[in-house]
């Protein structure tokens, strides 16, 4: 997704000299095109993201479209209070953007887990919040982001992700993406997690579960007429997310739910719990510790699943 991000931006940037890409001090093997090419466009903040997110909203307020770009902790939690003040209060063209979320960086441990950077940056006044599932969605963010104006924050994977959709999509922020149709469950997925979630859904579907799936590829403004009709078509709902359960995808799609009138489904949020992690390893490892494989996502759906019949099957005695 990083890859596709900087492909994506740098011909935009080309064709848009208000595009400045404002670095913290990395990611220099895939932004070296950008710095030598488009010199006057670029600008290396330093390890300074307090200075790099002031000049970006200094910036934008001068008329350009400013991006700042670091992994993704350090663009957000360390800089917050100047996302807040300098970007969100003042409503500037600032789009910040993060690399590594989730466990990405799992081997660095918990300083570089990304795991609690959608409750923030969801919670700040008008900033537009979109996780990519995969390199498709993550040119087509990057785009639509360009085009938004106002802030945005843009949480991205690293390198390497596979492809998941294999036929062109229709992108728009605060819209979601069906995948699967399906008429017993709805799967919710935001972020770089939508691959695993794709192999849960299809190892239910041969258990003879009819899944519905959706990317939630923003979370604000998160698309409430895909959750609604979920809950009215479908018989239960679980939004997967590589991130703390509290505040972020699950939280919002609760949110909507609890408020619907005239409305009670089956709910259940898969995620990460409200704690450090005490495991170490490679994003894949992270996953399976915290059963996010597409397997314990099934296997967790199942089980959730048969709850609910046995109970149902209780209340109709």
């Amino acid at each position: 997704m990083r890859n596709a991000f900087i492909k994506e931006l740098f011909e935009l940037a080309k064709q848009d000299e208000r595009i400045v890409l404002i670095v913290g001090d990395l990611g220099f093997g895939v932004v070296t095109p950008f710095m030598e090419q488009l010199p006057k466009q670029f600008l290396n903040a330093g390890v300074a993201e307090q200075n790099m997110t002031g000049m970006a909203a200094g910036m934008a307020l001068s008329g350009k479209i400013a991006l700042t770009y670091s992994i993704a902790n350090f663009p957000t939690l360390r800089c917050l209070e100047h996302v807040r003040n300098d970007v969100c209060y003042h409503n500037a063209n600032v789009k910040i953007v993060s690399v590594g979320g989730g466990f990405t960086y799992g081997a660095m441990g918990a300083t570089h887990h990304a795991v609690e950077d959608i409750a923030v940056m969801r919670a700040l006044p008008g900033l537009v919040v979109v996780a990519p599932g995969d390199p498709v969605e993550a040119r087509a963010a990057t785009r639509a982001v360009i085009a938004y104006h106002g802030p945005c924050y843009l949480r991205l994977g690293k390198a390497g992700e596979p492809v998941v959709h294999q036929s062109p999509i229709e992108f728009e922020l605060g819209k979601a993406i069906r995948l699967r149709e399906g008429k017993d469950v709805t799967l919710i997925s935001t972020g770089g997690i939508l691959l695993n979630v794709v192999r849960a859904a299809e190892l239910l579907q041969k258990e003879g579960i009819q899944m519905r799936l959706l990317s939630m590829h923003t979370v604000k403004p998160l698309d409430t007429e895909a959750v609604l009709a979920a809950a009215r078509e479908t018989e239960a709902i679980f939004t997967i997310e590589e991130h703390s359960i509290l505040g972020g995808l699950g939280s919002a799609v609760a949110e909507v739910l609890a408020e619907a009138d005239g409305i009670k489904v089956p709910f259940k949020r898969i995620g990460l719990p409200s704690a450090f992690s005490p495991h170490i390893g490679s994003q894949e490892y992270m996953q399976e510790c915290h059963g996010l494989t597409g397997e314990a996502i099934a296997k967790t759906v199942a089980s959730a699943l048969r709850t609910v019949t046995s109970g149902l099957v209780r209340e109709g005695q």
